[in-house]
């Protein structure tokens, strides 16, 4: 009895050593991690967070299927991040009315701003649906066909579901690295409309010197509204007729503020985590970072400096540049990071450990092999970082996209089937997307580049007649192609059939990319399965190995909760701010006035964030306004623009960015280091006031 009772509380320590770790699903939170979450202050039942009518994450959507957000009013109306909506501002913008520039309010419902493509969904419910996976066999048959098994299933629930409700869909999904599979229903609202934009001095304030930096100031938000049918409050098309939707629950939104240590949790769609990786992929995935962050650097250099030339050129690259930035410099501080913390030497110390384990219960022996893993990881090691390499270098361009899509079968031919003479394609007239010279210049700099980056035998052949042709140099080339390539048509048929397609030098060009792709894409295949069958069983004998302590499945792009505690965190003996304040800001455009490009802002803005009082937006602790904050959440890529809720289940904030020192949080979570930045929902609401004048949404919203 003693040793049982010894080693639960070995196992309870064990837990709550690392309880703010965790990117948790709702419905089968487990019991020990809400009785945690209570512990640190969480104040509503366990049914307040997904099965009660008002439940805290029905408030809470997938915000275009890249982002999180969070409804707020009881006419749909919805906060995500200023970057989550950047696309759309974007698309509305002209030199003539740049809205990213200058921001954009709707004044009424007319004025509201639809958006082609851009929905949101409400996850509905969540089920653990693996016992059918199981009784379908998906154990005993090859890892190569599961996939083909999952869309099947996901099929079949589908019909199903809209049997009952056409309203639904459903996705099936592995968990636990597949160890597991969920199905989760969602209901998806197309008409989604912007609402308001803060100027992009003050929504991307800080720009790349101060991302995943703290402390920071950026008042990362932006608003927009789901519109419903007139008659059914349900999912509609876009509509002049159609009404804003009326949700059963939105998030209250607090004013009352927060203080170090208070409970702090966060709602969303986290994309993509990789705890579980061995330390053969977290060698794989610093390499690729490596590679990726030296592109994006040639990339963005020829990108910004033709946008700070024309302002047209800017408003066409300030969303792909800030795309391309952001996971440029997550690349470079995560490999940072995993130097810092010794995470190789961490995971192969627990890889030792397992193996010890595994010996002594006999669990999985003869499957999960450790050596049979480092082997085929090694074998495709170089056409992995080649792959990155291909591919960020080759999808960077208009032309090289082009010339992929029409040589890769990616475009839809069409004619008539009985005479092929008459089959054509044709490309959209987009040259309000790109610009011819940035994108040559892009495109001639980062072939050069690849020359020097890239092994020998991955060099596509187009290389020959540049050298021929050009003496070598890959600009001249691009310019030759962008100027004479058919593939530049835009609106007019392109005929596939005809003796000069084939000749033409773009499509010569896409051509030898494919040959070079298929190659790198064989390399890696071969053993793909079988890498990805042995990470499963790493993570089966982690999960059997420490079976008396709650687990979280890495992150899908499902909802899933993270909890933990407002605060700063110790870095070389220096404790940080756990917040910052208005007169931070100042102090940063200051520098702005002195040529630091992304401290700039409007003199208005510095008038604003220099009252003497903030009125109703001022902390009562601190007796200033707060601009942004940090907690110990758990978040990744995707959690941009999801909720932070108080231990009530109000809006306190936004998160939208994770701190430089613990950028490998994608593959390991330091409890020390990990934060989540987060806009204070006060800096939000002060500016829609004091800035936008926004007095109907304000009382829409009814903060208290």
């Amino acid at each position: 009895m003693k040793k049982i009772l010894l080693s639960f509380v070995v196992a309870l320590a064990a837990f709550q050593a690392k309880a703010d770790e965790g990117m948790w699903t709702l419905f089968d939170l487990p019991q020990p991690v809400f009785q945690q979450m209570q512990a640190e202050g969480y104040a509503l039942p366990y049914e307040s967070l997904y099965e009660a009518d008002n439940a805290v994450m029905k408030s809470v959507v997938n915000f275009g299927g890249f982002c999180s957000g969070v409804v707020v009013s009881p006419d749909g109306l919805v906060f995500t991040n200023h970057h989550c909506g950047f696309d759309a501002i974007r698309t509305h913008s002209t030199v003539e009315h740049d809205y990213m520039l200058n921001g954009f309010i709707a004044n009424s419902y007319a004025e509201e701003l639809p958006n082609e493509n851009l929905f949101v969904s409400f996850m509905v419910a969540q089920k653990d649906i693996t016992s059918l996976m199981d009784s379908l066999g998906v154990r005993n048959m090859p890892y190569s066909m599961i996939e083909e098994l999952v869309d099947t299933v996901e099929s079949v629930l589908s019909r199903q579901l809209r049997e009952i409700d056409p309203t639904l869909r459903v996705e099936v999904k592995p968990f636990y690295e597949g160890n597991r599979y969920y199905v989760t229903t969602y209901r998806d609202f197309h008409d989604v409309r912007l609402v308001f934009a803060i100027p992009k001095s003050m929504g991307k304030f800080g720009g790349e010197t101060d991302n995943w930096m703290w402390p920071r100031q950026t008042c990362d938000f932006s608003v927009f509204r789901v519109y419903a049918d007139p008659d059914t409050n349900g999912p509609a098309e876009y509509s002049e007729k159609n009404v804003p939707y009326h949700p059963k629950h939105w998030a209250p939104v607090s004013m009352q503020g927060y203080k170090e240590g208070d409970f702090a949790m966060t709602m969303g769609y986290p994309g993509s985590t990789s705890r579980y990786l061995s330390s053969y992929g977290i060698k794989e995935r610093y390499a690729e970072n490596a590679a990726r962050a030296q592109v994006r650097g040639v990339k963005q250099d020829v990108m910004i400096r033709h946008m700070r030339a024309d302002e047209a050129v800017r408003i066409m690259y300030d969303s792909k540049y800030a795309q391309s930035s952001n996971y440029w410099k997550n690349s470079i501080g995560m490999n940072k990071c995993i130097d810092s913390i010794g995470l190789i030497g961490q995971k192969e110390r627990f890889e030792d450990q397992l193996r010890r384990w595994q010996d002594q219960t006999g669990y999985l022996k003869g499957e999960l092999d450790f050596y049979q893993m480092n082997y085929l990881y090694a074998r495709r090691f170089n056409a992995t970082r080649m792959f990155t390499l291909f591919q960020e270098t080759f999808f960077a361009d208009e032309l090289s996209t082009r010339a992929f899509r029409a040589c890769y079968g990616r475009m839809k031919v069409q004619g008539p089937e009985d005479n092929p003479e008459k089959q054509y394609i044709e490309f959209v007239d987009n040259r309000n997307e790109w610009d011819q010279a940035t994108d040559c210049e892009i495109m001639g700099a980062l072939l050069q580049n690849y020359r020097e980056q890239a092994l020998p035998q991955y060099l596509p052949d187009f290389y020959k007649y540049i050298d021929k042709e050009f003496g070598g140099d890959c600009t001249r080339y691009a310019e030759y192609l962008y100027k004479n390539s058919i593939l530049m048509r835009s609106g007019e048929p392109i005929y596939i059939n005809k003796k000069n397609y084939g000749r033409d030098r773009g499509v010569e060009y896409g051509v030898d990319l494919i040959d070079v792709l298929m190659s790198i894409m064989g390399e890696i295949r071969d053993g793909m399965s079988d890498i990805d069958e042995q990470e499963m069983k790493l993570c089966a004998a982690k999960l059997r190995m420490e079976q008396d302590m709650p687990n979280y499945s890495d992150a899908n792009f499902t909802l899933r909760l993270s909890y933990g505690q407002i605060g700063g965190y110790t870095l070389g003996g220096t404790k940080s701010d756990y917040y910052t304040t208005a007169s931070s800001m100042v102090d940063k455009m200051l520098l702005g006035e002195r040529g630091v490009i992304d401290y700039e802002a409007e003199p208005e803005m510095k008038t604003l964030l220099s009252a003497r009082d903030f009125g109703t937006y001022t902390d009562p602790r601190t007796g200033t306004m707060q601009l942004c904050f940090l907690s110990n959440n758990d978040i990744t890529g995707g959690n941009s623009g999801s909720p932070v809720f108080n231990g009530k289940g109000e809006l306190i904030g936004l998160a939208f960015d994770g701190n430089w020192d613990s950028l490998s949080s994608d593959i390991f979570f330091d409890r020390e280091l990990a934060r989540t930045i987060s806009v204070d929902i006060r800096y939000v609401l002060f500016m829609m006031d004091r800035w936008g004048h926004a007095d109907r949404l304000l009382r829409e919203i009814n903060a208290h």
